[in-house]
């Protein structure tokens, strides 16, 4: 008996180590094929998956109504993603496809596909520094702004020229240019042509504080009407320092009720502004921007002026002089008089400058 039960005992020892294996087999397959999933499930979410030349962020533009194809044929025509696949995967499970926001975004070499996607599907764009400065005109205007943020030159254009529109807002097609303060301004790249004039106005507002304001109202001009003066100082000169001494100038001339006889403002009513030399034809042409021909401001700036020239207007020196003439050293600078003897000298002495160089218009 004692040796039946010990045989029987060991086979079913036998039995069970065999059990055993099996089952450690099996528990190790599945350990190593969770491990498995976990490293790819890893490698799907964590692992970098972008690059871009010389590791410096890229500019990625998202157009407004990019779908989630247009979406991947933007991401690989720059040749961000490294693995698609794994993108693609991931893009899905977490509902990119049907989440794509418009926008600018920095991409940089490194970012695994969570940060990506959690990125473009979040719409965390990086703002835009908005910039403008030596405008002339509003198509000028509207083709600088259309070229750093998604609206196009011709819808800013339609709201620059809506006189209905910018009527609400207290200017007009003409004298809409002294709404624009340059500046740097953060916004975003998805802004629309409302939105931009819209932020202008706010800035506007904003600059034309009761300081400002008050001074305006004892040189007996507008906000607007400072602006359109400010605009033609900054296009008779370059040097800050002598601003001041031109806005006395020509707020003498409105004083006394003289024409403003200002230059840029014929080479404006022109449209050529290549003109170096103003010449008698010029000064014939019939337009309310002629200040030879026609009493007081134009109508409104020839250019969005420089806040140094509008704080030159409002802070203008109080001077007796009457009339200003480049110097003939070319420096930019000027010399001033206050009787028309005086000026005629100045001017004939610049002319022959001119004439030496051979500079006829």
């Amino acid at each position: 008996m004692t040796y039946y039960h010990s045989r029987y005992g060991t086979a079913t020892r036998r039995k069970k180590s065999r059990f055993g294996k099996v089952i450690y087999t099996i528990l190790f397959i599945l350990i190593l094929g969770a491990l498995g999933l976990a490293y790819q499930l890893w490698v799907t979410i964590f692992k970098p998956n972008t690059w871009v030349p010389d590791n410096e962020p890229l500019a990625f533009y998202v157009p407004s109504g990019t779908d989630y194809d247009g979406l991947k044929s933007l991401l690989y025509s720059h040749g961000v993603i490294i693995n698609r696949k794994t993108f693609e995967w991931l893009a899905e499970k977490k509902k990119l496809t049907g989440n794509v926001k418009p926008g600018k975004y920095m991409i940089e070499s490194g970012l695994n596909n969570n940060e990506v996607i959690n990125l473009l599907r979040g719409g965390q764009q990086t703002p835009v520094k908005l910039i403008f400065n030596n405008i002339r005109t509003k198509q000028e205007l509207a083709q600088s702004i259309s070229s750093q943020i998604e609206a196009d030159s011709l819808s800013i254009i339609r709201l620059l020229n809506d006189s209905s529109y910018l009527k609400v807002i207290g200017f007009n097609p003409q004298t809409v240019l002294a709404l624009f303060i340059p500046n740097t301004y953060e916004v975003y790249w998805t802004m629309t042509a409302r939105e931009f004039i819209d932020r202008m106005y706010m800035e506007y507002n904003k600059f034309w504080t009761t300081t400002r304001i008050s001074k305006a109202e004892a040189i007996g001009l507008t906000p607007v009407e400072v602006s359109t003066l400010a605009s033609i100082v900054d296009k008779e000169t370059t040097k800050v320092d002598e601003m001041p001494a031109i806005a006395g100038v020509y707020t003498n001339r409105l004083k006394y009720g003289w024409r403003l006889q200002a230059d840029p403002t014929v080479v404006f009513a022109w449209g050529d502004f290549d003109i170096r030399r103003v010449l008698n034809i010029h000064k014939m042409i019939d337009s309310p921007y002629n200040t030879y021909k026609y009493y007081g401001l134009p109508p409104g700036p020839i250019c969005i002026p420089t806040i140094a020239a509008i704080d030159a207007v409002l802070n203008k020196e109080d001077n007796s002089y009457m009339y200003f003439c480049a110097k003939d050293d070319f420096s930019g600078y000027h010399v001033f008089a206050s009787t028309n003897d005086q000026h005629i000298i100045n001017a004939n002495r610049y002319q022959r400058a001119l004439d030496q160089l051979n500079i006829k218009n």
